[in-house]
């Protein structure tokens, strides 16, 4: 006996969509998304710049709340503004009645999203802020609503639709909302003179922060970890040296420290391809002299460019005078993941 698949409670049975039918609902989604952001622009005067202004004034945290869908974009908004320069926090409406406005001191801004503008939880919060005297600027589509009215600054967020055929889902409203919030985050950033090392410390775990954070001196090698020999010791011994250290090659120093040259593995086959005698042959005559080197306070990254450019795997590091204080090569870098 076969059995008929069972529909969801309320739901209709329908005929499999073609492929077409399914591009050209998102097609059409993506298109009503774009108008809603696209119709923003002419809203970004002088309420926006006014709530830019209090929120770069706020000597506490900008505090981001919202319920629902707008909640979601709320906890976005306030990420954002976090990792660019501007203390912030997700606080959830609902919880705040039961403890959690203890979150919310007199020297914070509070950034409420709703598109009704009458999002009972939110509206429940007005006396306490009005009570604190914390600056109140709302994002909604209804500039009439309570909470546009109570706000210091109301960003209108309005849509003429969603993108939900039944124009019931939160679906532009909620893009054109967090596109309001990046675009508040990103003027604040460039008014703040926020750069991208200050954006790597807010991220010491990513690609960026490595590449902006680490620095040569954090994974050079040093002390007796660095191979290292005079201009006159024979080439015998500048190869015990570079094998013993690992590091692909050998620094040739002075008597100062200073760095005359260094010898890789190509200077030891060219060597090889002469029929030198390696223990009579001094490495003064062998080494690479003016060699590429870097400072320790140098990026880890900037090490990896200069490999890359002329094509070398490794690098002394030399201080200002130019003596010999480390070296990394490759390896070291890939540990770092920095490369």
């Amino acid at each position: 006996m076969t059995r008929m698949k069972a529909q969801p409670a309320g739901q209709k049975a329908a005929s499999d969509p073609h492929d077409e039918q399914l591009i050209a609902s998102g097609h059409r989604a993506l298109a009503i998304e774009a108008r809603a952001l696209g119709a923003l622009g002419s809203r970004v005067g002088a309420a926006f710049a006014q709530a830019c202004r209090l929120c770069l004034a706020c000597q506490g945290r900008v505090v981001v709340t919202g319920m629902g869908k707008s909640g979601h974009i709320a906890g976005k908004i306030a990420a954002t503004l976090a990792s660019t320069g501007t203390p912030a926090f997700f606080l959830h409406p609902a919880e705040a009645g039961h403890g959690d406005l203890g979150m919310i001191t007199r020297t914070d801004v509070v950034l409420a999203l709703s598109n009704s503008g009458e999002t009972p939880e939110v509206v429940a919060l007005l006396p306490a802020l009005k009570r604190l005297g914390v600056p109140l600027i709302v994002m909604t589509g209804k500039s009439d609503s309570t909470l546009a009215q109570a706000a210091a600054v109301a960003l209108d967020v309005a849509v003429d639709e969603e993108a939900c055929p039944l124009n019931l889902a939160p679906t532009a409203s909620t893009t054109a909302t967090l596109g309001m919030g990046d675009a508040l985050a990103v003027a604040m950033l460039e008014a703040r003179g926020f750069t991208a090392q200050d954006f790597a410390r807010s991220h010491p775990g990513g690609s960026l922060g490595r590449q902006l954070l680490l620095h040569v001196e954090d994974l050079m090698r040093t002390g007796e970890a660095l191979p290292r020999v005079l201009p006159t010791a024979p080439v015998s011994a500048g190869l015990l040296e570079m094998s013993a250290k690992g590091l692909g090659m050998t620094v040739v120093v002075d008597a100062n420290e200073r760095i005359v040259g260094v010898f890789t593995d190509g200077d030891l086959r060219r060597a090889l391809e002469a029929q030198i005698d390696l223990h009579a042959t001094t490495m003064g005559t062998v080494m690479t002299p003016q060699p590429k080197t870097i400072g320790p306070r140098e990026l880890a990254a900037e090490a990896v460019h200069l490999m890359e450019l002329h094509r070398i795997t490794a690098l002394a590091v030399a201080d200002a005078a130019g003596r010999l204080v480390g070296a990394l090569n490759v390896h070291d870098l890939f540990r770092a993941r920095v490369m």
